[in-house]
This record gives C-alpha cells, sequence and structure tokens, in this order.
C-alpha cells in the first residue's frame, strides 16, 4: 500500500453516522463554550502584560490582531473540515482524508504532543495561582515541596547527546529537593474523573468555568474603560508612544516586537482546534462546528484585544512584567480590593476550563488512531454506561498527572506552540489539496476565499514556527523521530485501511 493512500470522505462520513459508541450530546452553545474554555486561561491572564512589557508595548493590541488572524484563517479551514467530516480526530482525521496515511499519523502523533503537553502545563500554572489564592485570602500555606516539580532544568549548562551522525544539545535535569507539584496532579485527577463520567458532565462544568471568567473579563473591561474616560489624560500618557521606538533588543518594541509579541501570545489560543476532537458527539456538526469553532474565535479575540487595550491604558507597559498584571493594574488604576478576589477566581476557574479540554482533546485522538489500526484496540474501547472513551481518557490522566507533578513549566510550554502551528500548518494545506483533488464533494461550510484564506494561514503560521527557538525545533525532531519508528514498526502492519487494500 502506497504511504499517501487517502481514507475516503464518504467512508469517513459512513463511519460518522453509523458509530453510536459516542453520546451525542453537545449544541452548538456547547461547542462555543468549549471554544471559549480552551482559549481564555494563562494567555490573557499573565502573558499579555508580560509581551506588552518586553516586546510589543501597547501595540501588544496589534499583536493580538495578528495572532489571531492567523488562527481565524486557520480556523474557517477547520470549520470546513468538521462539518464536512464530523468524526472524532481533528486534524489527523482531515489529513488521512487528504494527504494520505503517512501524513495522518505525523499530524496525529503531533497531536499527542500538543494535548499532552498542554493540559499539565496550565495545570502547573493553576497550581500556581491557587497556592496563592490559599495563601492571600484563606491564610493557608502550602509547603514548598508540595508545590513544585521535583526537577527542574539547568539553563547554564548545555550538554550532549551523541546519536553518531550529529550530536543533540540539551539542559540537563537538576534536583529540586520538592516531592511533587501536588495541586497539579488534584486538578488533572479531579477533572479526568469527570471527563470519564461523561461528556455531558464535562460541557456543564465547562460552562460555568466559562461564564465565571467571561462574566470577570467584562467586568475588567468596564472598570478599565471608566478609568479611561475618566483619566483620559493618565491613559494617554501611557498608550503614549503606542508602538514604542525598538530599542536595538531583538524584538523589543518597534514592529518586530509586535511579530515577536505574536509569536508569545500565541499561545493564548491554542486549544479552539479541541473543538473539532468533539464532532463525533455533536448533535448537529455539519451545522454547529463551524459555529462552535469560529464563534469562539471571534468572541474570545474581541475579548483580548479589548483587555490588551484597557491593561496598557491602566498601566504603563513597561510596569507589567510580572506574574499577575491584569490584578496590579486594577491597583494601579484604585480598584477595589475585592476586584483582585474575584480576578483571582476567574483565573482559576479559566485554567480549570483550559485544562478539561486539552484532557478531553488528547483520548479523542487515540480513539481515531485506534479506530484505524494504527494504535491498539484497546485505545478505541467505550465505557457501556457512560458512553466515553474511558481507557484513553484514564492513560491520558495519568500521563498528564505525572507530567505535571514532575516536570518544571520551563521546559513544558516550549512544546506546546511548535505542535499546534504545525497542525494548523497541515489543516490548511490539506484544504487546498482536497478542493482540487474532489471539488464536488458536499461541503455544508465552505472555507471563503480559496485558496487566499488557506495560503495566508500557512503563512502567518508558518512565519511564527520559524520564529521559536532552536531547541524547540530540534525536539520536535526527535519526537517526530520516535513516531516515524513506531508507525514502520507497529501501525503500517496494523493499519485497516493498508490489510483491506491486500
Amino acid at each position: 500500500m502506497s504511504l499517501f493512500q487517502t481514507k475516503s470522505v464518504a467512508l469517513l462520513q459512513a463511519e460518522a453516522s453509523g458509530d453510536q459508541r459516542l453520546n451525542k450530546t453537545l449544541t452548538a452553545t456547547n461547542l462555543v463554550s468549549l471554544g471559549i474554555g480552551a482559549i481564555i486561561g494563562a494567555g490573557i491572564f499573565v502573558l499579555s502584560g508580560q509581551a506588552a512589557a518586553q516586546y510589543a508595548g501597547p501595540a501588544i493590541a496589534i499583536s493580538f490582531v495578528i495572532s489571531g488572524l492567523g488562527c481565524l484563517f486557520a480556523g474557517l479551514c477547520y470549520a470546513e473540515f468538521a462539518a464536512m467530516v464530523p468524526i472524532a480526530g481533528s486534524a489527523y482525521t482531515y489529513s488521512y482524508a487528504t494527504l494520505g496515511e503517512f501524513f495522518a499519523w505525523i499530524i496525529g502523533w503531533d497531536l499527542i504532543l500538543e494535548y499532552l503537553f498542554t493540559a499539565p502545563t496550565v495545570a502547573v500554572g493553576w497550581s500556581s495561582h491557587f497556592v496563592t489564592f490559599l495563601k492571600d485570602f484563606c491564610g493557608v500555606t502550602v509547603p514548598a515541596h508540595l508545590c513544585n516539580a521535583p526537577f527542574d532544568v539547568d539553563l547554564t549548562r548545555t550538554e550532549y547527546l551523541n546519536l553518531g551522525l550529529f550530536q543533540l544539545p540539551y539542559h540537563p535535569f537538576v534536583s529540586t529537593g520538592a516531592l511533587v507539584n501536588f495541586p497539579a496532579v488534584a486538578i488533572i485527577v479531579f477533572l479526568t474523573i469527570l471527563l470519564y463520567i461523561g461528556i455531558k458532565e464535562s460541557a456543564n462544568f465547562n460552562n460555568v468555568m466559562v461564564i465565571t471568567k467571561v462574566a470577570v473579563l467584562l467586568g475588567v473591561i468596564g472598570f478599565g474603560l471608566w478609568y479611561i474616560f475618566t483619566h483620559f489624560a493618565a491613559a494617554k500618557a501611557n498608550w503614549t508612544p503606542f508602538i514604542p521606538a525598538n530599542t536595538g533588543v531583538d524584538g523589543q518594541y518597534g514592529w518586530s516586537g509586535i511579530l515577536r509579541g505574536a509569536g508569545v501570545i500565541f499561545f493564548a489560543y491554542i486549544g479552539f482546534d479541541a473543538v473539532s476532537t468533539s464532532a463525533q458527539e455533536a448533535k448537529n456538526p455539519q451545522r454547529d462546528m463551524p459555529r462552535g469553532i469560529i464563534g469562539s474565535l471571534i468572541i474570545c479575540t474581541v475579548l483580548f484585544i479589548t483587555i490588551s487595550l484597557v491593561l496598557t491604558g491602566m498601566q504603563k507597559y513597561t510596569q507589567l512584567n510580572n506574574a499577575a498584571p491584569v490584578v496590579n493594574a486594577l491597583i494601579n488604576a484604585g480598584a477595589p480590593a475585592a476586584l483582585r478576589f474575584v480576578v483571582e477566581i476567574a483565573a482559576i476557574a479559566g485554567l480549570s476550563s483550559v485544562i478539561l479540554v486539552m484532557l478531553m482533546g488528547q483520548p479523542r485522538i487515540f480513539f481515531s488512531m485506534a479506530n484505524d489500526g494504527l494504535l491498539p484496540s484497546a485505545f478505541a474501547k467505550v465505557h457501556p454506561r457512560f458512553k466515553t472513551p474511558y481507557v484513553t481518557t484514564i492513560l491520558t490522566g495519568v500521563l498528564a498527572a505525572i507530567i505535571g507533578g514532575c516536570l518544571p513549566l520551563s521546559l513544558l510550554g516550549e512544546l506546546v506552540s511548535i505542535g499546534t502551528l504545525l497542525a494548523f500548518v497541515i489543516v490548511c494545506a490539506a484544504i487546498i489539496v482536497l478542493r482540487y483533488k474532489q471539488p464536488d464533494l458536499p461541503r455544508p461550510f465552505k472555507t471563503p476565499l480559496v485558496p487566499l484564506v488557506p495560503i495566508l494561514g500557512i503563512l502567518i503560521c508558518g512565519a511564527q514556527m520559524v520564529g521559536l527557538p532552536r531547541d524547540t525545533w530540534i525536539r520536535l525532531l526527535v519526537w517526530m523521530a520516535i513516531g516515524i519508528v513506531i508507525y514502520f514498526g507497529y501501525s503500517r502492519r496494523h493499519s485497516k485501511l493498508n490489510n483491506a487494500a491486500k
């Protein structure tokens, strides 16, 4: 069988309509909420202030526009596929239908990297917020050895792994003396249990979290606008200059800083693609999947741009480089002390929903790959009562808890963005390929202005990939090399498509 043999869209559509093992309970509102739940988290509560202080200044709002446009172009491509092929698997399934099995495996392996590391990355951030909240508002201090990773990366030392043809540089691990990041493990275990019980229960929990954090963000925006209108001279001074001059340091201020800022806050948008992993559990996927993907992206982009403007209006951008820029900007603007409490609650709620959606997306990638024979059949098992992919839900939860409890944030975050950007690039390319190869396929939703929109998505996301550090690229290549070994060692021989062609 050719490595690039595709799985027909007709077969995928038949599988989507015939496989009733997963509960179809999600509405358009649930899907929009899942998208918002995945997107609004650490990006807006932490990275917005840091990126403004270090790279873009008040023009961080433009950075959000640039990054949002790249995601919107990719989102339009995701929406066409999600409506046409409403089956779990996201970009993996789309690649199988257009680029062939080998590319499908590559993107599936890439998505495993994205989801498996995003959940523990955000869980570590959740742990930090939760520990601070307990200390500041409850008077409870969690011992340091129970809320930090037992290992860290020594960035001052570089060692080399001899791989024969080349040497791989890496920073060695060192012991921190801590036992485990217990809060990070606890939140992952709790949300894994919730996902094990059922998608509807998980969606309801996510809805509560989303309502909480959106309401608080709107409250922050409302106070910020009031401050700007009543202290316009101070706000104008904070916004001046809107695009600070380039300092001569690479990527600091000027248009280069805006672009660097876009790459940094791209993490804020990670997650909208997780909506497409739930296509098989949507009541009316042809209609509602595009609404969920595009709707959540538009809502979050508007919120991000607005909050970044009021944030830099309330406080000088040079003073926003801290772990809680929103809270500090509110204090600087004279906001009521109670508002800090509310914002901390929103941050915890926001991070909880991000972890939930990431833990929900990973098992469904496993589920789809196992259905195609590329992973062991046990990964496709569905609970007879709860109708959830329980084996992979447990596996994902255990792995994420170990990673989040033992590894530092500095290492976890590096692998997330490049995996997501690669998925976006491949989905955009797949739209062009399928329009050329099968132009007459029924498309309930069509990406507008093809090939312009997909090409712009490829260019913007590809440019952000190019700007990532070399070490991140090396780790991606190593991860992909491991995946290729597994594909040729196991998946290719067990592929249902391959065996059917013999």
